[in-house]
C-alpha cells in the first residue's frame, strides 16, 4: 500500500469514527446507515436493517434500564441496588459500543471498496469473500442495476456473518461474561426484537449464541423482502426519531475525532 492510500485510508476510517459518533449517539448512526443504504442504490441491506436496530435499540435500552432499575431497588438493599443498577448500565453502555463499531466497520468496508483507486488497500485489509460480495454490490450500483433477491440475500448474508464472527460476537461474550448481575445477563440474552417492519418480534432463545443471532438476522431480511424494501424503509419513520444529514453530524463541533480527514461524502442515490 503506497503512502498516498495509508492516507486516505486512514481519512476513510477517522470519517467513520466521526460519523459513527459516541456510544449513546444512535439516531446518528441510523442516519450513516441510511445514508449507505440509498447509496448503495438499494443493494446493500444490511445498513438498512441496522438502521431500524440503532432506532429500535434505542428505545429498547432506555425501558430495560428503567425497568432494570425498579428491580434493582425492590429486591436488594440501598447498596446492592446501587451496584446492581451500575452494573445494567455498564452492560448497557457495552450493547451500546458494540453498535457504534459496527457502524464504523460498515461505513469504512463500504467506502474502501467504493473507491477503485484504493483496490490494493481494499485487497490487504477486506476479507476476500467479504471483498467480492461489495465488489458485487458497488459494480451493481455504478451500472444502475438492481441486484436479484437471491443476490441481495447473498451479499446480506456475507456481510452480517462477518461482522457477527468478527466484532459482535467477542463483543457481546464479553459485555456479558463482565455482568455479575444474573437476572440482568437472563433477560438481556432473551429479547424480542421488534423492529417497526417486522410482523412479530425476533423472540431470541441465547442472544448469546452467534448462530442463533445469525439466523434471527436472516429472518429479519427474509420479511424485509417479503413485506418490501421500501416499506422497509419507510418504516424508519415509525420510530417517531429525526435523522440528522450526514454533512451536519460531520460540522458538529461535539463529534468525537478519530484524526484529521478531507475525504468527501460519496453522494447517495435520490
Amino acid at each position: 500500500m503506497s503512502p498516498a492510500d495509508q492516507e486516505e485510508v486512514r481519512g476513510l476510517r477517522a470519517q467513520a469514527v466521526a460519523l459513527a459518533g459516541r456510544a449513546g449517539d444512535l439516531a446518528q448512526r441510523a442516519a450513516v446507515y441510511h445514508h449507505l443504504y440509498r447509496h448503495s442504490g438499494g443493494n446493500h441491506a444490511f445498513p438498512l436493517l441496522a438502521a431500524h436496530g440503532a432506532l429500535w435499540g434505542g428505545g429498547h435500552f432506555r425501558r430495560n434500564l428503567a425497568r432494570g432499575r425498579i428491580a434493582a431497588r425492590l429486591l436488594s438493599g440501598p447498596r446492592a441496588a446501587e451496584r446492581r443498577i451500575a452494573e445494567l448500565e455498564r452492560l448497557a453502555d457495552a450493547f451500546r459500543e458494540i453498535n457504534r463499531r459496527v457502524c464504523v466497520e460498515t461505513w469504512f468496508v463500504y467506502q474502501l471498496t467504493a473507491r477503485p483507486a484504493l483496490a490494493d488497500a481494499a485487497d490487504a485489509l477486506v476479507a476476500p469473500e467479504l471483498l467480492a460480495a461489495m465488489a458485487r454490490c458497488h459494480a451493481a450500483r455504478r451500472g444502475g442495476v438492481r441486484l436479484s433477491a437471491a443476490e441481495r440475500r447473498a451479499l446480506f448474508e456475507t456481510f452480517f456473518r462477518w461482522e457477527q464472527e468478527a466484532i459482535v460476537g467477542p463483543a457481546v461474550e464479553a459485555a456479558f461474561a463482565a455482568c455479575d448481575w444474573t437476572l440482568a445477563r437472563s433477560i438481556a440474552r432473551r429479547p424480542r426484537i421488534a423492529f417497526a417492519y417486522l410482523p412479530r418480534p425476533l423472540a431470541f432463545a441465547d442472544f448469546a449464541s452467534t448462530a442463533e443471532r445469525i439466523a434471527k438476522g436472516l429472518a429479519a431480511f427474509d420479511a424485509g423482502e417479503t413485506v418490501g424494501w421500501t416499506g422497509v424503509e419507510t418504516a424508519l419513520a415509525s420510530y417517531g426519531v429525526h435523522l440528522p444529514t450526514l454533512p451536519a453530524i460531520l460540522d458538529a463541533p461535539s463529534r468525537p475525532s478519530g484524526g484529521s480527514f478531507n475525504i468527501p461524502l460519496l453522494e447517495a442515490a435520490a
